[in-house]
């Protein structure tokens, strides 16, 4: 059985919309529903979340992108937070929609679009320091784990996985990008707010824990102690050979056994997870000199960060005759190479967005023209759309995802908008993303409740309103 399995994959009666790159789909025509919970059945709320959702509503003149805003941006706190205290400290469970489970991942890419308005609001603040500490706990119960429950007695349905498994997680697959969301989470927190309280004694454990994982996982002196496999008969959702993956040779490169998207790695050094890891201990090196860390740490990390960027600057590029010189997306150090791009984030197109790259970098560019044209096989066209899948879902479904990341690594007028339009009738009616939909059918659409992308496309038009806020006309 597939993860597929725990998904209802909702198509609605609605018709399609009819793509035109130059029009917004049917605009202020449609009557736009009340489609959030009513207030007694949200599970958070924020005045300041309220306040700018008002704002924008008020101010733009495109009233379905209003209506998405207003739908999408508070989703994550609408439907997918569970905040409490425990011990004298906050305690934030974060589902990604519908799977009641909390990624490390997922939970920080749903509440980082909040982090601008927490100075504006105590309770949303603690409610992300919620979220960094029990993201802490989960690493300290399993740093290879990728998604866990609330209930730590809880079993999985995944408890047969050839792995070692325990109660209290949902998922065993190990993702290099599930040890930095958490340390983006805390910087970007302390960016924010100048508030180190976040970065107490249990936190450093979990980070000292973060950064030996990763050391281990470069696989200098052996394939180390994780392994994976599950009876299945979907390829991606299991590692071969043994459940160690194909070999890599040693690099300095930190081998992942899945990607961002749960599929397994065909070549585990991934690229952009190790851009990722890069930039994820060049943050938090800063938070470890401002608290006066241990010294063995901090030589640990940077000595860590020294070989991963003369790794990375070594085997992360490979030259194309018709791109130049591009990023690969995931290699093996004997000379193998694996040119694609897939929408999960960390992604190719993602890296400026996470700070690994300059948007203006000379290999990003060429990079960008390859995952943007057919030449990537996970690029899809069709009469609905244009953008990025991944083996997921299959083939010909269009994630949203890679969508609104198109657009918020963009700095062109043209493609915003284009990237706004195509969002905009992806909805289908319902006032809310999705995970993927056919390229030549917005009906054709899987998982209803996703908050990543809802949350994300929140940000996306937070950004073009306070950026450019002609494009919301």
């Amino acid at each position: 059985m597939h993860r597929k399995t725990f998904i209802t994959q909702a198509a609605l009666a609605t018709a399609g919309f009819i793509y035109n790159p130059n029009l917004y789909a049917m605009g202020n025509a449609l009557h736009y529903p009340v489609v959030r919970p009513p207030l007694a059945n949200r599970k958070f709320s924020s005045p300041a979340i309220e306040n700018i959702i008002a704002e924008i509503k008020n101010k733009i003149g495109n009233k379905e992108l209003a209506w998405l805003f207003e739908n999408c941006y508070p989703n994550t706190l609408d439907t997918t937070v569970d905040y409490s205290n425990i011990n004298n400290q906050p305690d934030t469970y974060v589902i990604t929609g519908d799977i009641d489970a909390m990624w490390l991942r997922d939970s920080t890419a749903q509440v980082t679009p909040y982090l601008s308005l927490i100075n504006q609001d105590a309770n949303l603040k603690k409610l992300i320091q919620g979220v960094i500490h029990r993201q802490t706990n989960c690493i300290l119960l399993d740093p290879y784990a990728n998604a866990f429950f609330k209930d730590g007695t809880q079993e999985s349905y995944w408890k047969k996985d050839l792995t070692d498994m325990k109660p209290g997680i949902h998922e065993r697959k190990w993702e290099i990008d599930s040890l930095c969301y958490p340390i983006r989470l805390a910087y970007l927190y302390y960016t924010t707010t100048n508030d180190l309280s976040i970065c107490n004694a249990t936190w450093l454990q979990g980070i000292e824990i973060t950064v030996d994982t990763f050391i281990t996982q470069q696989r200098k002196t052996g394939k180390g102690p994780y392994k994976f496999e599950r009876i299945t008969g979907w390829a991606i959702d299991s590692v071969p050979l043994g459940g160690y993956g194909y070999p890599t040779k040693y690099t300095g490169l930190i081998s992942s056994m899945f990607r961002p998207s749960d599929d397994a790695t065909i070549y585990p050094n991934l690229i952009p997870s190790n851009y990722f890891a890069k930039v994820s201990l060049e943050q938090v090196l800063i938070l470890l000199t401002k608290i006066n860390a241990p010294k063995a740490l901090m030589i640990k990390t940077k000595t860590l960060l020294t070989t991963l960027t003369a790794a990375l600057s070594k085997y992360s590029t490979v030259t194309t005759k018709e791109h130049s010189t591009i990023y690969a997306y995931e290699v093996n150090g004997y000379g193998s190479h694996n040119l694609m791009d897939d929408a999960n984030i960390p992604s190719l197109l993602s890296m400026p967005y996470l700070g690994a790259v300059p948007a203006n970098d000379t290999t990003y560019a060429n990079t960008r023209k390859y995952i943007l044209s057919t030449a990537n096989p996970f690029y899809y066209t069709g009469t609905a759309g244009a953008g990025i899948g991944g083996p997921h879902v299959g083939v010909d479904m269009i994630w949203p995802l890679s969508i609104i990341m198109r657009g918020l690594t963009s700095t062109n007028p043209t493609e915003i908008k284009y990237c706004l339009q195509i969002l905009q009738k992806s909805n289908a009616g319902t006032g809310f993303m999705h995970e993927a939909f056919h390229k030549n059918d917005f009906s054709n659409y899987t998982r209803k409740w996703f908050a990543w992308a809802n949350t994300l496309f929140g940000e996306f038009i937070l950004k073009t309103y306070r950026t450019q806020p002609q494009l919301l006309n």
